[in-house]
């Protein structure tokens, strides 16, 4: 309801709500957005009750269908979140609360279809396990332990997608050239807008972006070690403390997801510009050639790319991990 009551708000308002760069949400597109949030909503309340096979297939339908537009409508996330992070000032308030209200629209609604398809195949809704009891007493959480082997390997692999990116970047931000790029000319376009952190990190040679991407790394390690699971010494007072599960896998989730997608879609279109299917892009400052950018573009699709599913793999291993059961019930077994 509060999602619906914001789009309608701004649509009938005419408040210019910004999607990608130079467009912006169509009013028919918020009305639709507004329907389509209040349909769900109902079908979230109905999936708490007993339904018959068509209200389950309709409640199912409605939660598969609106979960893709709320994680489509997180994709400006990484960026914000660099723009925050790196206090460079936010381009559009609107678009940042559009955002942030997919992110949130986005988890609750995965929490919800994850709950609801675990009470259709007659399991807990809580812990997602089968037993017999009630489903809203203490959890029993599992004992700390890391990834398994071949899942850090996977995920050290795709980690490496970020060098070719973080290279010319700090290349650039160390006065070198690269790509058709003068480090001078990067660093005159870049400084115009930077914060005063952004300009203290490129006087070490780090760019923003790296330094957020590094962020990025942090947060994935903590999902394959334990240190992730258990607050370490270096957090002073809540060292040995549980990590609260959701605290790393929101973020991851909501990351993992919008990054993999946004690379995906830069690594389609790379070799088919350097083919002459898609349209050269025009260079503009401080790139001087169209195959630098087109270069740029295919190196961001692999760190894109890399980091996101890389989040993706981490989180899965951590969710299954740390996964807890409802403590003192009796555990049944599923009919096949």
């Amino acid at each position: 309801m509060l999602y619906a009551g914001v789009e309608v708000t701004w649509a009938a308002a005419g408040v210019t709500v910004p999607w990608k760069e130079h467009a912006s949400y169509a009013p028919a597109v918020q009305f639709l957005l507004a329907a389509l949030s209040l349909l769900v909503g109902c079908a979230c309340l109905a999936g708490t009750r007993t339904l018959a096979k068509p209200g389950r297939v309709v409640v199912a339908t409605a939660l598969v269908t609106a979960l893709p537009v709320f994680v489509v409508g997180t994709n400006g996330l990484p960026i914000y979140f660099v723009t925050l992070v790196t206090l460079s000032g936010i381009e559009s308030a609107t678009g940042l609360a559009q955002v942030l209200l997919n992110t949130v629209g986005a988890a609750l609604l995965l929490l919800v279809g994850l709950s609801y398809r675990r009470r259709l195949r007659g399991d807990c809704p809580r812990c997602g396990r089968p037993h017999a009891g009630a489903s809203d007493g203490p959890l029993a959480h599992p004992a700390p332990s890391r990834a398994p082997r071949r899942t850090r390997i996977s995920v050290y692999l795709l980690m490496c997608g970020l060098l070719p990116w973080a290279a010319a970047k700090c290349i650039w931000t160390l006065g070198g050239n690269a790509l058709g790029v003068a480090g001078d000319d990067w660093q005159r376009t870049t400084s115009a807008s930077a914060s005063g952190p952004s300009k203290a990190a490129a006087s070490v040679g780090i760019d923003v972006t790296v330094l957020a991407a590094m962020v990025g790394i942090f947060l994935l390690l903590g999902l394959l070690y334990v240190w992730g699971q258990v607050f370490p010494r270096w957090t002073l007072f809540l060292s040995g403390r549980r990590v609260p599960r959701l605290l790393p896998l929101i973020p991851a989730w909501l990351t993992g997801i919008p990054l993999a997608m946004y690379g995906a879609v830069l690594i389609i279109m790379s070799p088919l510009i350097a083919v002459g299917v898609l349209p050269e892009i025009e260079p503009s400052p401080p790139f001087t050639t169209s195959s630098g950018i087109t270069w740029m573009v295919a190196f961001g699709g692999l760190a894109f790319a890399g980091l996101g599913i890389g989040l993706i793999v981490a989180a899965r291993s951590y969710a299954a991990r740390t996964r807890p059961v409802c403590a003192g019930v009796t555990a049944t077994q599923r009919p096949e």
